[in-house]
């Protein structure tokens, strides 16, 4: 076991030399909604384990005894602390709301995207390519830089193809499915034929 050696020689453990630096103060209404928590519904495992956390640390208890009693790393048990103290107890029970992609390219782009890609091949080239299409949206439209990706994604989404016989962009044909083979073995057969023969 580690011990920490202050100026006067006393010998103490990391954790009792260090000061706690976020403390959990809890409202009633937040340790009842607690309880509910761990007494009442169904509520995830981690869910669960942030609610006794948070009891705990509001009944002074250091983050060893937590750690020991919830089943938490460290880690967790300090990053609790830190975000109920800067984020408060909803973020911290709940976790951050999730904010909501921007599509990468949006209608326009989209559109001129696909006139893009239905217009006759570009000049010096046999035909269209996902990276220059790429870069003469990004320039015709005065776009952030997109990613080749983004623009062969959208072409699948628009099912729409590179490459045809009029090097042009063209509706993906579906593929037919042929019906299954059967396969029939000659010994299956010889073998039935000589049944019968007797």
């Amino acid at each position: 076991m580690r011990i920490c050696i202050l100026r006067f020689g006393i010998q103490l453990k990391p954790e009792a030399a260090m000061k706690i630096l976020y403390r959990v103060t809890l409202t009633q209404e937040e340790m009842v909604t607690l309880t509910e928590i761990l007494n009442k519904g169904k509520h995830s495992t981690q869910k669960r384990k942030r609610a006794q956390a948070l009891l705990h640390a509001h009944n002074g208890w250091k983050d060893q005894q937590i750690m020991a009693a919830v089943g938490l790393r460290r880690s967790s048990v300090e990053g609790l602390r830190k975000r109920f103290v800067e984020d408060g107890f909803e973020t911290v029970l709940h976790g951050k709301p999730k904010q909501a992609r921007r599509p990468a390219l949006d209608g326009r782009a989209e559109a001129k995207l696909v006139a893009l890609a239905c217009s006759p091949k570009p000049e010096g080239h046999a035909r269209w390519t996902i990276r220059l299409l790429r870069d003469r949206l990004v320039a015709e439209l005065e776009l952030d830089d997109v990613s080749h990706e983004t623009v062969r994604q959208t072409l699948k989404k628009m099912k729409l193809s590179l490459g045809n016989e009029r090097n042009s962009a063209s509706r993906r044909k579906a593929t037919p499915t042929s019906p299954p083979t059967w396969r029939t073995s000659s010994t299956s057969m010889n073998a039935r034929m000589t049944r019968t023969d007797r």
